[in-house]
């Protein structure tokens, strides 16, 4: 057992205040840019402001003889997660999901600093409950939920880990053709991609998809070990088929694509393109439940 103290992470992403001043280099020429369509600095100013004072309050939560790390979204895939981490989320729901496949069972804490923008499904907590929530982490007593996570596997060893949903498809977003398996099912297909969704992905995107069907499959909850996979606009051809269009992926069990895309098949997770993973002519991806959760700490 580790003789370590716990370490506070604290991971947020750059506001749009922010990102304005970095684009425009000072505060007066981003409101300058502003206004030229009739817009002003103070809105973004104001969330920025609460933004920073949520981190302020997380930071003066963290018990003293903790140690303390503050990182960046960007800097997430550079950075070494240890077992004693505890990770504490400022932002919005997006950015628990984009930690979530970097941890190894850590327990993460998601504050909403701006309940009036974030949803706070994956950062419920308001910033002043994390004394307490800490506390508890402490004493071996905080209320954690388990989230069921998405793997891809390729048949060349890259593996991709997701909270909410993969996709799987054409690099832009033109007509995908792949072969589609499952169990003893499979079909060729051309359709706009393939989103296989976790319970925690079915109130996004894969919600979005299910929404525009007569007949929809169940979506599974945050903790069911079971994923479902959403074929977008399959098309039905004289060489492709649609009988494959949805379904359910059980633990243990595995949704298997074969790319027929050249060099132009993309494999990305939680909407992060930038993170995306090639695919080649006759390459194979395996997608089911993956062996890590993410650990929420609730109220």
């Amino acid at each position: 057992m580790s003789t370590l103290a716990p370490r506070a992470v604290v991971v947020t992403r750059p506001t749009e205040y922010e990102r304005l001043i970095v684009r425009h280099g000072t505060r007066e020429q981003a409101s300058f840019f502003l206004r030229q369509s009739g817009r002003g600095l103070d809105e973004l100013d104001a969330r920025h402001q609460k933004r920073q004072r949520a981190i302020e309050a997380v930071s003066a939560a963290v018990p003293l003889r903790w140690r303390r790390a503050r990182i960046d979204r960007a800097d997430l895939s550079r950075f070494l997660f240890g077992p004693e981490d505890v990770v504490v989320v400022v932002g919005q729901d997006g950015l628990v999901a984009n930690v979530a496949k970097y941890l190894r069972g850590q327990p993460v804490v998601g504050v909403n600093p701006d309940p009036s923008r974030n949803d706070g499904v994956l950062a419920p907590h308001p910033p002043e409950a994390a004394a307490d929530l800490l506390a508890a982490i402490a004493r071996g007593r905080a209320k954690v939920e388990e989230r069921t996570m998405v793997e891809a596997r390729l048949d060349d060893g890259q593996r991709l880990l997701a909270l909410n949903e993969v996709f799987v498809g054409h690099r832009t977003h033109q007509s995908a053709r792949y072969r589609i398996a499952l169990g003893a099912a499979e079909e060729a297909h051309s359709s706009s991609g393939v989103i296989v969704a976790t319970g925690t992905g079915a109130t996004g995107w894969a919600r979005s998809i299910t929404r525009q069907r007569n007949a929809p499959p169940a979506l599974p909850s945050p903790e069911a070990r079971s994923l479902v996979f959403l074929v977008r606009e399959p098309f039905p051809s004289v060489a492709t088929g649609t009988s494959l269009e949805a379904g359910t992926i059980a633990e243990g069990a595995t949704l298997t694509l074969r790319s027929e895309m050249d060099d132009e098949g993309t494999l990305f997770g939680d909407g992060i393109e930038d993170d995306r993973v090639p695919i080649g002519w006759g390459q194979r991806v395996a997608l089911g439940v993956a062996p890590e959760r993410l650990r929420l700490v609730r109220p």
